[in-house]
């Protein structure tokens, strides 16, 4: 028995922490390689340095034109050049551009053949809070050639949880939310939004108490959640198209 109904006809997908990642966020992942740089800020102190270096990578003036290696390399130095002295010059920022980049390559290759058999059954779009560039980011992982959509706050103007980045979404799949599915691993920004607008939903996230910093919601609750995209296929794939 699986959540496939033969009315969906299309699944929207969260990039960063979803595609790239297995439920985890970007903040925690560049937080992981910083404690094993040797930085010594604990979580709440480092977090909002990642958030003030995603404002100022949205703001480079090459950011239309960045791939992904590219971009985790933009982000890396202006958060380095956030940390509080004497950090800021001791941690360099290819200790966090480089493992966040290899985890990053590993989950994508181990996603990749997943979303390859999804899209053979069901019509892909992307909904992203992203910073202008995300197609450039897919088209180097070998991802945008599966997407019929792809929909990235930073060029459309409107970021999630506003409902109209996924009305945006459907409406070029040519589809209603009740026939669609939203996969992400951000609860407040992807999947309680998605739901009130009547699409069914999956949580990516760990199966721990709680995900990098993603403590368990206490209201709503998903349409199913799963702790990797590897699970999606029994979920929403009839049996003669699940990989064996």
């Amino acid at each position: 028995m699986t959540a496939r109904s033969e009315t969906t006809e299309a699944l929207l997908l969260d990039f960063g922490g979803t595609i790239d990642a297995d439920g985890v966020h970007w903040a925690p992942r560049f937080y992981a390689a910083y404690r094993a740089a040797g930085g010594s800020l604990p979580y709440p102190g480092f977090e909002p340095l990642v958030a003030a270096s995603d404002v100022a990578l949205a703001r480079l003036p090459e950011i239309r034109g960045l791939g992904f290696r590219a971009t985790i390399d933009a982000q890396a130095r202006l958060l380095c050049s956030r940390l509080p002295a004497p950090e800021a010059d001791r941690i360099a920022p290819a200790l966090l551009a480089d493992p966040f980049h290899a985890d990053a390559l590993a989950a994508v290759r181990r996603h990749r053949p997943v979303l390859e058999r999804l899209a053979a059954d069901y019509r892909l779009g992307v909904v992203s809070n992203f910073t202008g560039n995300l197609d450039p980011c897919l088209t180097e992982l070998d991802l945008r050639r599966l997407f019929t959509v792809t929909v990235d706050s930073g060029v459309l103007g409107i970021s999630k949880p506003d409902p109209r980045i996924f009305l945006h979404a459907l409406a070029v799949l040519d589809t209603r939310p009740a026939r669609a599915w939203m996969i992400g691993d951000n609860f407040a920004a992807d999947i309680r939004p998605a739901a009130v607008l009547g699409m069914r939903t999956v949580w990516v996230a760990p199966s721990a108490p709680s995900t990098a910093g993603q403590p368990q919601p206490s209201d709503g609750v998903p349409t199913a959640r799963v702790a990797r995209i590897e699970e999606l296929e029994a979920l929403l794939l009839p049996p003669a198209r699940k990989h064996s």
